[in-house]
């Protein structure tokens, strides 16, 4: 909390005296605030990007070396591949288990399209599974029945579990890791808006066989363009994952052991990365200061996130549920009157989507369902300062008459 504090005072201080209330009510409010991240910490981007210049290593360079040293150590695994996206995160994973035609591939329904595209990509099926209703983590118990009316169909094989860990918080991955167990299941962690996350005191990457993630610009801890990671505790895995993002090379550029993909994070990402590493736990903390406005001003008119027990939030998203899906527009019309950005994630759960219809066998998601239509996301960045929070969560009180 002191380390948030004291951000949010820098924040206070650099955009100038906040108690002048009436010139800056209606200033917008953006959903996400690079520019502002970019003038905090400028110098450390611009050193950074002109060591990478000076020596013009610009695939593989050392900061790409160094910046997987840092991101292991930070948390917690022995091995960690970066790689040009989460998509190819999570592709390079899956390759490297030989998913593919005939595979059950379970996942939750409310999530992002990456993370059931790539068993397609692979000839593998996706098996949606629904999500607990309030902290919108994939239903352990709903889980188990996807299993079970797979393996009674007997045309696919149940091979991987993915584990999304939503929106900052962490999936139940004891509950997850039992099922896997029992079922064999290769278990991914799609960690691509959690990075920083932690469960049971230990930061998300080493609670699955392989954990993936993203360094989307809009992430906790993002680039200046795609890049991602891929964290394992197996020295085979990272040997896998490295020679898969690299078109499958041996110990030479030009042995081709296996069938791979250009997968690789470049230097300029890495020293990007690099640079906003050394502030990421002060805005972890920043985003927790900013949820606990929100809890705080809107607990008793709306549900606001409910918390993973035992874990700590990466809050890539900070997600309200509104009584249907009329007052969310009307909602989302008031902060716009406001200047005031929000967003929707997601207006429509991933069986529902005309891309994946061919491979759900029907069955019903409820929650997933009932979430896309009242869900609505808050602004939540480490740049947010506290007025301009406080000023968001009046907003939406009074769009409630509140």
């Amino acid at each position: 909390m002191q380390m948030a504090a004291a951000h949010l005072s820098q924040i206070a201080k650099r955009q100038g005296n906040l108690t002048v209330m009436n010139a800056s009510h209606r200033a917008a409010i953006p959903f996400l605030d690079l520019k502002a991240q970019q003038a905090r910490i400028g110098p450390a981007l611009r050193n950074r990007l002109d060591a990478v210049l000076a020596h013009g290593q610009y695939i593989l360079g050392p900061e790409v070396a160094e910046l997987e040293d840092r991101l292991a150590a930070f948390c917690g695994a022995k091995y960690c591949v970066s790689v040009s996206s989460g998509t190819d995160a999570l592709q390079i994973a899956m390759m490297a288990e030989g998913i593919g035609l005939g595979d059950a591939v379970f996942l939750p329904a409310f999530t992002y399209t990456a993370t059931a595209e790539v068993p397609l990509l692979l000839g593998a099926t996706p098996v949606f599974v629904d999500v607990d209703p309030r902290t919108f983590q994939i239903d352990l118990a709903h889980l188990e029945t996807r299993i079970a009316d797979v393996k009674r169909g007997g045309v696919l094989k149940p091979r991987a579990v993915v584990g999304v860990d939503l929106f900052g918080q962490p999936a139940d991955w004891p509950g997850l890791n039992a099922i896997a167990a029992r079922e064999n299941l290769f278990t991914l962690d799609d960690c691509a808006q959690s990075f920083g996350a932690a469960l049971n005191g230990k930061r998300l990457g080493t609670a699955a066989d392989a954990t993936a993630t993203s360094f989307f610009p809009s992430k906790p801890l993002g680039a200046y363009g795609d890049g991602g990671a891929l964290f394992t505790q197996s020295a085979e895995r990272a040997a896998l994952y490295r020679s898969l993002r690299t078109h499958g090379e041996g110990t030479t550029r030009y042995e081709v052991m296996r069938i791979g993909m250009n997968g690789r994070l470049d230097t300029m990402q890495a020293a990007i990365l690099l640079a906003k590493l050394d502030v990421f736990e002060a805005e972890i903390a920043t985003r927790e200061t900013i949820a606990g406005i929100y809890d705080a001003a809107l607990a008793d008119v709306l549900d606001i996130p409910a918390r993973v027990p035992n874990s700590a939030s990466a809050w890539a998203v900070y997600a309200i549920l509104l009584r249907d899906t009329a007052t969310r527009d009307a909602v989302q019309a008031a902060l716009r009157a406001e200047n005031i950005a929000s967003a929707v994630y997601y207006p429509r759960p991933l069986h529902r989507q005309p891309a994946y219809a061919s491979c759900h066998d029907g069955a019903a998601l409820p929650a997933s369902e009932s979430i896309s239509e009242c869900i609505m996301a808050l602004p939540i960045h480490p740049d947010l300062t506290v007025e301009q929070a406080t000023r968001v969560a009046a907003a939406v009180r009074a769009a409630l008459g509140a």
